[in-house]
């Protein structure tokens, strides 16, 4: 198994064939400076082709998901040449993209806090759990900006009317109304409970076929983007190579055979 890239600011965990990547900034809530999101894209880059890896958990130490961008990097920005604004602006969005096309299923597990850029990058991730008195909410328009890159993924997650109204008055909410509004997918009341239901997603992804996880993800993108009349080839041909791929041979024979399929993977 090959190694993952160094990472400064992120902490990566691995327990059999799932990664936890750690914000590891506690004393700052977590903030995604630089040097985190250097550090994402060179783990997302990796994960691309790491096919021994399953499901990756996005998780802040220290009780805290994440506080969003660094204030103190956009002070400087917004007094140095336009092309950094431009660069590091761009180069957030090329992480989002990266987080939410990865071949993985993603998780968002939030404690304490996720705000601004932080939970436009929960937004990106396939399934988010949260503590039910976390704190939540798009704050951009409160210091005088905007959710550029994370509005897309907001609106995929949560719907046009409800993102659009979040992001516009930045309004703030728990993690109780993070569900009603489908910012959360899952609550739990204590930490005991936020740990089950991740290994709930877990176990549910473990049972799956990765290549067939990965396919789903290329496919549900995919779709959103193929003009209507090519959807139903586009959709057919995705079904074909996985039906005519050795997992797709393994499925159907293990069911009918009345057997777990090879893939599957017991969890504790």
């Amino acid at each position: 198994m090959k190694i993952f890239p160094t990472t400064r600011s992120v902490e990566l965990q691995v327990e059999g064939s799932w990664l936890t990547v750690w914000f590891n900034q506690p004393e700052r809530r977590n903030p995604l400076t630089d040097d985190v999101i250097d550090d994402l894209a060179k783990v997302f880059h990796a994960l691309k082709e790491r096919k021994d890896i399953r499901g990756v958990t996005l998780r802040g130490r220290g009780g805290y998901f994440c506080a969003g961008g660094d204030l103190k990097g956009f002070s400087r920005l917004a007094e140095g040449p336009r092309e950094d604004a431009m660069r590091v602006s761009t180069l957030i969005g090329e992480v989002l993209s990266a987080c939410n096309e990865l071949p993985q299923v993603t998780v968002a597990m939030i404690e304490g806090a996720a705000m601004a850029g932080g939970l436009g990058l929960a937004c990106c991730c396939d399934v988010a759990v949260g503590m039910n008195d976390a704190k939540f909410g798009f704050s951009e328009t409160r210091i005088g900006i905007t959710p550029a890159q994370i509005a897309r993924y907001v609106i995929q997650k949560c719907g046009y009317a409800v993102g659009r109204r979040l992001m516009l008055t930045a309004a703030r909410f728990d993690g109780a109304q993070a569900a009603e509004v489908g910012v959360l997918d899952r609550v739990a009341t204590d930490i005991d409970a936020l740990n089950a239901l991740e290994r709930s997603v877990r176990a549910d992804v473990l049972s799956c076929a990765p290549g067939a996880v990965a396919a789903c993800k290329s496919l549900i993108i995919g779709l959103e983007r193929t003009p209507d009349h090519e959807k139903v080839h586009f959709a057919a041909e995705n079904f074909t190579r996985c039906l005519r791929g050795p997992e797709g041979k393994e499925g159907v024979a293990s069911f009918i055979e009345k057997r777990r399929p090879i893939w599957f993977e017991e969890t504790s």
